[in-house]
């Protein structure tokens, strides 16, 4: 059962939104009226905030049950959709179920039964095999970046998931792909297309840095020195490259972080609390970051391996730019490495020898209580500002969750704010805080 159901004035006002874009205003007309949807839109459009908007309308109040299904392609997708319901105060209970975390956490969660689930194919099927949340009420069923989906090998358990949803009768796809094939299994029949692929005018400058050595490490390295200090992704095709970059980026004392798909799912999220605060200014990370995440604006991306898909070249190119932004994207190429066809830019870059410090102001700081302890970010504020003694401009951004948060505090000033903030009350709960 919802509380204090909002309006979409109030929801968007909650959200810092002022007025939705032509994309969005076209997506409410359309899901509210069309029983089938398709959303094609770049990355960082807002497609989340398009599709949520008229769902979370159409959910009856009244209602005990799960209402409304959204499937994505990775775990930190479903984590980032629940933390936006979140900071919407719909009213609506949501809670995201994935693998890489123990199937009684889920349980735990889902004992309040939620009206929205977001969640990866493999363990909403597990869910619904094991009967652990009602299935009669749900209508409405998003596939969210459903290409990605399809590509990570999600297919039959989407397929096994749709089968026993027999009342939906309103399913919205998403994707940032153009062209992409609509599955039989999927239900969508003369849908309404919202194609928003072919209008962004990009401000996205593609440029190609050319390296002497094969391993191209040290032109890497010159790379950053000449980009300065700014926010980025350095794209690599497999984790043991990302390993090996990482190794070469902490000989050279550029702080950084790793993302890929073999990494805990705490490390992952850990990684991308750190990138976001600005503690790490640079993440190395495979495609698996090249879409559906929750990252700030990035000045650059540099393509360490080339990808081996247009598709790829896109999504990767896509977290910069965004939004009518500016952003480079760099293509590092060993000199006698042939250039794929999709990727035609003449701009060559020259790089200078020169040693820039390439560091961050902040770090994150660990709190071991959430919001399951009625701890809110006012309550974090005041622990930090009146104990650990910040001034205003020295609060980074705070990230709560259930049961821990995450502080950013100037680097040189943590050491100190640990000893005065460590062992305080907060509410009713003596914290723990410690150095991420």
């Amino acid at each position: 059962m919802a509380n204090e159901i909002k309006s979409q004035k109030e929801i968007l006002a909650k959200l810092g939104i002022t007025a939705l874009n032509p994309m969005q205003e076209e997506a409410l007309l359309a899901i509210a009226s069309a029983p089938n949807t398709v959303l094609l839109s770049p990355t960082g459009t807002g497609k989340t905030v398009a599709f949520l908007l008229p769902t979370l309308q159409a959910l009856d109040i009244h209602c005990d049950n799960v209402q409304l299904v959204i499937l994505v392609p990775s775990r930190e997708l479903a984590i980032q959709i629940e933390q936006v319901i979140r900071e919407m105060g719909s009213g609506f209970k949501a809670n995201a179920v994935y693998g890489g975390r123990p199937f009684s956490k889920d349980k735990e969660a889902l004992l309040h039964t939620p009206a929205i689930l977001i969640g990866t194919p493999g363990r909403v099927a597990d869910h619904i095999r094991r009967e652990t949340f009602v299935v009669k009420d749900i209508t409405t069923l998003v596939l969210d970046e459903f290409d990605k989906s399809l590509e990570t090998g999600f297919e039959s358990e989407m397929r096994e998931i749709i089968e026993n949803l027999p009342k939906v009768d309103k399913r919205i796809l998403t994707s940032a792909t153009q062209g992409v094939e609509i599955p039989q299994f999927t239900g969508v029949h003369n849908a309404l297309v919202i194609d928003y692929l072919g209008t962004q005018k990009s401000n996205l400058q593609i440029k190609k840095v050319l390296a002497p050595q094969k391993d191209k490490l040290q032109t890497l390295v010159a790379l950053l020195y000449h980009i300065g200090n700014q926010p980025g992704i350095i794209f690599c095709n497999f984790k043991d490259t990302i390993q090996f970059v990482s190794d070469y980026l902490e000989d050279h004392n550029i702080p950084h972080g790793v993302f890929y798909g073999g990494l805990e799912q705490l490390e992952r999220e850990r990684a991308l609390i750190k990138f976001r605060n600005g503690t790490h200014q640079i993440i190395i990370a495979t495609d698996l970051a090249a879409r559906g995440l929750d990252i700030p604006e990035l000045n650059f991306i540099i393509h360490y391996q080339l990808p081996l898909k247009a598709e790829e070249f896109t999504h990767r190119n896509g977290r910069t730019a965004r939004m009518n932004a500016q952003g480079t994207a760099y293509v590092l190429q060993w000199e006698q490495e042939p250039t794929p066809e999709f990727i035609t830019t003449t701009e060559i870059v020259k790089l200078e020898d020169k040693q820039t410090a390439i560091r961050s102001q902040w770090a994150t700081l660990f709190v071991s209580g959430g919001r399951k302890d009625k701890i809110s970010k006012g309550d974090l504020a005041g622990l930090f500002f009146k104990q650990g003694k910040l001034k205003g401009d020295e609060l980074g951004v705070i990230e709560l969750k259930q049961d821990c948060a995450f502080v950013a505090v100037p680097k040189e000033k943590a050491k100190a704010v640990i000893e005065k903030t460590n062992n305080m009350r907060l509410k009713k709960k003596k914290v723990r805080v410690t150095l991420l």
